[in-house]
Order: structure tokens, then sequence, then C-alpha cells
């Protein structure tokens, strides 16, 4: 804990003056500058912008992987009437992980937590497959607008959800791993075929504190489940 003082000390001063010294270890930090200074005071401030450099370097590797994991924004039809959605059809996801059942265990997730949000109803799985193959439809991933109408005059639906799952699984950098899941989800009114909600929605992954300090991630359920409420949020 001590040596951990000792470095947020070194984080917050860039001279000699005592007066950007933090709170945060100021009695070690009075003494190390004292003893340090007194054989060469260069030498010294060259390792304190070392560091500041360093750490510089690790928030714009953060930020970079933030960015670089942040999907499209989301996007709502302002023409349409969410309220009017009353059955839903899920649609198969695509996958594009490594993880060969990703798509099936994530689309199952986001099945069950938005019927149980209670707001709409969500055909089952079965259900709409057997809809699928009257329609025609045989892959799932690229649906036409002709296809959404006529699987949704088949099951009854208002609308039809398809998905993507671009991550999925456990990711390593160096000797640190950590679950990340990656989806993007669209809906299409059964009436015209159009898209009308997209959304998207990355969790997990390794952060900046996993790679100074270590750490194994969350499991890949909380992951999985994170993502989900958060792809809902920006439905409802």
């Amino acid at each position: 804990m001590r040596i951990f003082r000792w470095f947020l000390f070194f984080v917050t001063i860039s001279r000699e003056d005592e007066s950007e010294v933090s709170v945060i270890g100021r009695d070690e930090a009075k003494l190390i500058l004292h003893i340090l200074t007194k054989n060469n005071t260069i030498e010294v401030m060259n390792v304190i912008r070392n560091l500041r450099a360093v750490l510089l370097s690790l928030f714009l590797i953060s930020l970079s992987s933030c960015a670089s994991r942040s999907g499209p924004e989301v996007y709502h039809d302002a023409n349409f009437d969410f309220g009017a959605v009353r059955i839903v059809a899920v649609i198969p996801f695509e996958n594009l992980s490594k993880e060969t059942l990703a798509s099936s265990r994530v689309r199952d997730v986001f099945m069950n937590m938005l019927l149980s949000s209670g707001a709409i109803y969500v055909l089952p799985a079965g259900e709409v497959a057997r809809g699928m193959t009257r329609a025609g439809i045989e892959k799932a991933t690229a649906l036409s607008a002709e296809d959404v109408i006529k699987l949704g005059g088949i099951v009854k639906a208002d609308a039809v959800i398809t998905g993507v799952v671009r991550e999925y699984g456990e990711v390593r950098s160096s000797t640190t791993s950590a679950n990340v899941v990656s989806l993007g989800l669209q809906m299409m009114e059964t009436q015209t075929g159009r898209v009308v909600w997209t959304a998207s929605s990355t969790r997990g992954g390794i952060t900046t504190t996993d790679r100074l300090f270590g750490g194994g991630g969350r499991p890949m359920d909380d992951v999985t489940r994170e993502a989900v409420i958060d792809v809902l949020n920006k439905l409802f």
C-alpha cells in the first residue's frame, strides 16, 4: 500500500515545488524528494516526466480501445409508433465470433430478457423457425423487406428483430485475459419491411486496471446479460 501511495505521488508532481505535491503520501513524498534531489535533481525530474509519459500513453491506449469497440449510434425511426409493437419474432443471430454457439446463447438471453420486460410478447424460437420455413427463408442473416413482410404475415408479428454477434469469448493481452461480448441488433416492422431501430453494445474486455494490476475479468454469463440489458435500454 505504501509503494502504491509513493507511485501516486510521482504521478501528481512535475517539479520540486511542494505546492504541487499531492495530499496522498505527502510525508513519504517529502522524504523521497529530499533524498533524491540532494543527489541529482535533473535525474529525478526526468524519471517523473517518463512516468507521466507512460501513464499518458496507457490512457490514450484505453481511449483507443474504447473507441474501437463503440458501435454505431442508436437509431429510432421518429415516424414509427413503437407502442404499437406487441408481438415480435427474433430471427437467429449471425455469428462472426470464433465461438460456435455464441449466436444461439446471446439470442436466448435476449429473447428471455425481452419477454420478461413485459412490454412485448416474444414468439417462441420453434414457431419462428416454422414460420421461416413456410416463408421460404433459408438464410436468416440476409432478410429482404419482402421476407420480413411475408414472415410477419405468417407468424402474426408486428416486428422482426435480427442480430449479429461480433465478439464472444475470451480475449488476451500478454498475461491478462477477460471475457467480451459485442452485438448489434435491428428491428424491422412487418407492414413495409423497413428498419425502424438499430443499436449495438460491447461489454467486458480488458480494462486499463486489468493491464496494470492484473485480473481475470467477469464470467461470460454476466458480461452477456450486461450487453443485452444495454441494448434493451436503447430500445425502450
